[in-house]
């Protein structure tokens, strides 16, 4: 396969990248790339050196729809529709539960006090789920329409994972307790069976109306300093449901990120039997000690080192020279996307630089 040179005709700004009313950073710019981002990343998932640059954040647009109120409750409404104030925000989920929106943390609780669960075993009487078909998806499809014509890697996120999920239901406490509890388990596995039949009917309504690559799954499994639960647990109660979850979405040509907050190193293993194809864990992760053992099996986020506000364009640029030299030339077999979504935009545009003219040779 022939190489595309790089050309320095390739960083000229053609314009933004069509986003949601809201994202993450605002709109990125579009450069004169040789090939779409969308197709760069699908080329890192692929590892057939056909990789191009090192994919950053803005390279990924994630659609949080409106039509599934969970987004509005932890006030996260990613699409094409006007704002929600903070009045908006927060507000019943799926299920009917109550968050409640925290200005100062930019997201929301479950309103304590009053656990809908506090044993697994009673959710056939006390869970309701849902209707899926009652849900306006034409709208929803005709309000991100424009979307459909997005040159990155497009991808619709779900915000309640299996365990974020049980937590929702039980609080925190309860959640932990249970999911170790031998008198609990069966329960749990009978639920998350039937979450995992929600989560497929949404991804099948949100198939017919918008052009997606993927699925991005939130489902926090860790703190500061630990998983929240042992690798075994996690094999045992939350492994087989993504597995299914990401075996759903690769028969249908659409890859699965794994979206876990925590320092979650000793899980990375249980995200590769599930299949997960991508997960770009915190800073408190050593992500080249994992890419080293795992980034054959899984794309993971790699941060680019912090920058002085007054640093100047040389200091730049030599950073962003070995960020490349550093992860660009094994792109084909350890892919990575750089989570640039706070770097200087002289960073992100020399990486794209000299990445482009690694994987170029």
């Amino acid at each position: 396969m022939s190489k595309i040179p790089f050309s320095e005709d390739e960083l000229k700004v053609v314009g933004e990248h069509i986003s949601p009313t809201f994202s993450f950073g605002g709109p990125p710019l579009k450069y004169n790339t040789p090939v779409t981002v969308r197709e760069n990343v699908n080329a890192c998932l692929r590892r057939d050196g056909s990789a191009m640059w090192i994919p950053g954040f803005g390279d990924f647009l994630s659609v949080q729809s409106r039509v599934n109120c969970d987004h509005i409750a932890r006030a996260e409404v990613m699409d094409m529709g006007p704002l929600y104030s903070d009045e908006e925000k927060g507000g019943k989920d799926l299920f009917g539960i109550e968050w409640i929106y925290v200005p100062v943390a930019g997201g929301s609780m479950v309103k304590p006090g009053n656990p809908l669960l506090e044993d697994v075993n009673d959710w056939p009487e006390v869970i309701k789920f849902p209707d899926i078909d009652a849900m306006d998806w034409d709208s929803c499809a005709k309000l991100n329409a424009p979307l459909n014509k997005t040159e990155r890697a497009y991808h619709i996120t779900f915000q309640n994972g299996m365990f974020e999920r049980l937590i929702s239901f039980m609080d925190f406490e309860g959640a932990a307790l249970a999911i170790i509890d031998e008198d609990q388990k069966e329960a749990i596995h009978s639920l998350f069976a039937r979450l995992c039949d929600m989560y497929e009917a949404i991804i099948n309504k949100y198939m017919e109306g918008l052009t997606i690559d993927g699925v991005m799954f939130h489902d926090d499994w860790g703190s500061q300093r630990a998983p929240f639960f042992s690798p075994e647990t996690c094999r045992e109660m939350i492994v087989p449901y993504i597995k299914r979850l990401s075996d759903f979405c690769h028969a249908k040509g659409l890859w699965f990120e794994q979206h876990s907050c925590g320092k979650n190193e000793l899980l990375v293993p249980a995200m590769i039997e599930a299949g997960v194809d991508m997960w770009f864990g915190q800073s408190v992760n050593d992500a080249d000690m994992l890419r080293e053992k795992y980034g054959d099996k899984i794309m993971l986020g790699v941060y680019p080192p912090e920058t002085a506000p007054d640093a100047s364009d040389e200091e730049i640029d030599q950073l962003a020279k070995e960020f490349a030299q550093k992860y660009a030339p094994d792109m084909g077999t350890r892919p990575v996307v750089m989570v640039d979504f706070m770097a200087d935009p002289r960073f992100k545009a020399a990486v794209y630089k000299y990445s482009r003219i690694i994987l170029a040779e």
